[in-house]
C-alpha cells in the first residue's frame, strides 16, 4: 500500500475530514489551527494521507525555528492545547490491517516532513482516541504517558450523582438554585477567566503563557456548537468561568477559573452544569483534561471519571535536550 502525503489547505475540506475522524479533537479543527500558528508566530503543516483517492489520515505539524535550529511540534508550545497529532480517518478492518494503516501514514508523514522541514527536533502530545503510538517509538520518539479523566454521560442525571462523591453530590443539590446563576458567556467572560488564571498561576509561580487574546480569538474561529464558556454569576458579581470545546460525542474542560473566597462551590456547579448540558444535548463524555496533577486529580476524582491514557512523544538531537526540558515545564 503506497501513501501519498498532500498538505490540505482548504478549510472546508480539512474540517470535513475532521469530523469524519473517531479520533480527532476540537484542537484539529481547520480554525484551532489557524489560530494555533498565528500566535506560536509558526508555520502549518496540514498533512492527509491518501490512499488513492481515499483519507486514511490527519497529521497537522508546526513547523518553528529559533536562529539555526528548526523543530516540529504538535501542539505548538505555550499554548495549552491538550492534543493533538494524528488522527485516522477510517478504522475499518481486521486488527493487522489497520495497525499497517496507521504504521504506514505516521512513517509517511514523518519522511515527508523530514523532506521539506528536516527538523532537529520533534515534539507530539496526541489525543486519547489516538490508541497505537508505536509506529513513533519504532522511528525513534521517546514515549512518555499521560493521563486524563472521562465522564461517562450516557446515563440518567441521578445515576451520574449517585457515583459523585458524597461533597459533590451535597454541593450540588445542597446549594440554593438563588444564590447564584450559571449561563453563556462571551468575550467579557473570557477575558475575566484567562486573566484570573494568570494572576493564580503567577501566585504559585507557574508559568502560564495563553492570553485572552489567543482565547478570544478561538472563540470568534471556532463555530458556536464548538467552543462554549459557562460563566457563574452571584449577583453581579462574576465568580467562574469554565471554557469548553466539543466535538462528536466528547466535550473538553479545557481552563477553568472559580474564586475560591465565594460562599458557594463555583467549580462543582460549573463542571455539573457542563455536565448536565452536555448530557441533554445528546454528548456521552466529558474529557475533564489532565489527570497529570496529583491536586488537581483529587477534584477531578469526585465525578466518578474513568482514567484515559495518551501519549507525549518526542525525538531530537543531544543538544535540544535543554529546550526539550523547558518545553516540557512551559506545558
Amino acid at each position: 500500500m503506497v501513501l501519498d502525503i498532500t498538505s490540505v489547505d482548504d478549510p472546508d475540506a480539512w474540517n470535513e475530514l475532521v469530523e469524519r475522524s473517531p479520533q480527532a479533537t476540537p484542537f484539529h479543527r481547520a480554525e484551532s489551527l489557524g489560530v494555533m500558528a498565528d500566535y506560536a508566530d509558526a508555520r502549518l503543516h496540514p498533512y492527509v494521507g491518501y490512499k488513492g483517492q481515499e483519507p486514511v489520515g490527519i497529521f497537522p505539524l508546526f513547523e518553528l525555528s529559533k536562529g539555526p535550529v528548526t523543530a516540529a511540534f504538535s501542539p505548538p508550545p505555550k499554548q495549552k492545547i491538550s492534543y493533538l497529532g494524528p488522527a485516522l480517518v477510517t478504522l475499518n478492518g481486521k486488527q493487522r490491517r489497520r495497525e499497517k494503516t496507521n504504521s504506514r501514514f505516521i512513517a509517511a508523514c514523518l519522511d515527508e516532513l523530514d523532506a521539506t522541514v528536516d527538523p532537529s527536533f520533534v515534539h507530539l502530545r496526541t489525543a486519547t482516541g489516538y490508541t497505537d503510538s508505536r509506529p513513533f517509538v519504532w522511528a525513534g520518539f521517546e514515549p512518555t504517558t499521560r493521563y486524563t479523566y472521562e465522564v461517562d454521560l450516557d446515563r440518567s442525571e441521578d445515576d451520574l450523582l449517585a457515583a459523585f462523591s458524597s461533597d459533590a453530590r451535597s454541593n450540588i443539590t445542597g446549594t440554593d438554585a438563588d444564590a447564584y446563576e450559571i449561563s453563556r458567556g462571551g468575550v467579557v467572560e473570557i477575558r475575566r477567566t484567562i486573566r484570573r488564571l494568570q494572576q493564580r498561576h503567577a501566585e504559585q509561580d507557574v508559568a502560564f503563557e495563553i492570553t485572552p487574546e489567543f482565547v478570544v480569538d478561538l472563540w470568534r474561529e471556532l463555530p458556536d456548537d464548538v467552543f462554549r464558556i459557562y460563566a457563574c454569576h452571584r449577583g453581579d458579581r462574576f465568580v467562574g468561568g469554565h471554557i469548553t470545546l466539543e466535538t462528536g460525542d466528547t466535550v473538553y474542560g479545557w481552563q477553568s477559573w472559580g474564586d475560591m473566597d465565594a460562599p458557594i462551590p463555583v467549580n462543582d456547579l460549573l463542571d455539573w452544569a457542563i455536565i448536565s448540558s452536555a448530557r441533554e444535548r445528546g454528548l456521552e463524555r466529558y474529557d475533564l483534561v489532565g489527570a497529570n496533577n496529583e491536586r488537581i486529580s483529587k477534584y477531578k476524582a469526585k465525578f466518578a471519571p474513568e482514567l484515559r491514557t495518551y501519549q507525549t512523544l518526542q525525538r531530537g538531537t543531544p543538544v535540544l535536550t535543554l529546550a526539550a526540558e523547558v518545553y516540557k515545564r512551559i506545558q
